[in-house]
């Protein structure tokens, strides 16, 4: 993880400068969470842990992995004030290497982590995706797009490195193409929807 991007996001953490920080996760997420049964949940880039937080609430067993401290510093406190000491365990890691987490997952969701992530950097978060999800599992992604013909823009990720990266080993089962609003700034987006096979 390049050390500027590390910084900024500490910085952020700290000063609470923190668009993300619903109590709730996203409305995909709660959809989600009332259409599947509860099983063994991985949150990539957990951040606060409010989707872990709400999962666990509803009886999945989760884990969440973000690599600033001080997010996973304020995430436990969160985990530990909702009572969900028991079935929330949280990590400080990159989701680049997740050698300490034992497979299977029934469930994994990325909101806004992999969109951060080198392109070179695909392969080996999917090949870790693929070691921890089950075959069936489900796999939720959220990003933020750039234009396929920015080739020197270095911030977000594009469409065509999703689909190009999660080609072998995963299904696509459904996409939603939209605009994410935060603050002043507006950019594409997508949410993928995928299974294991």
């Amino acid at each position: 993880m390049p050390d500027d991007l590390f910084t900024t996001m500490t910085e952020r953490y700290r000063s609470g400068n923190l668009p993300w920080a619903d109590e709730l996760p996203p409305p995909e997420i709660i959809a989600l969470c009332e259409a599947l049964p509860p099983g063994r949940a991985l949150d990539l880039g957990c951040g606060l842990a409010r989707s872990c937080i709400y999962l666990a609430q509803r009886g999945w067993q989760c884990e969440g992995v973000d690599f600033v401290p001080e997010a996973i510093a304020q995430a436990r406190e969160r985990v530990i004030a909702a009572g969900a000491a028991d079935r929330v365990t949280l990590h400080v890691g990159s989701v680049l290497a997740l050698d300490q987490l034992e497979p299977p997952f029934d469930l994994a969701i990325d909101i806004g982590c992999l969109h951060a992530q080198p392109k070179e950097a695909v392969p080996v978060y999917v090949a870790q995706l693929r070691r921890l999800l089950r075959p069936g599992g489900t796999f939720v992604l959220f990003a933020h797009l750039r234009d396929e013909a920015d080739a020197d823009e270095q911030r977000w990720t594009t469409l065509s490195t999703l689909e190009e990266g999660f080609r072998d080993g995963f299904i696509v089962d459904r996409m939603l193409r939209g605009t994410t609003r935060m603050a002043d700034a507006t950019w594409a987006s997508v949410w993928m929807w995928m299974k294991r096979s």
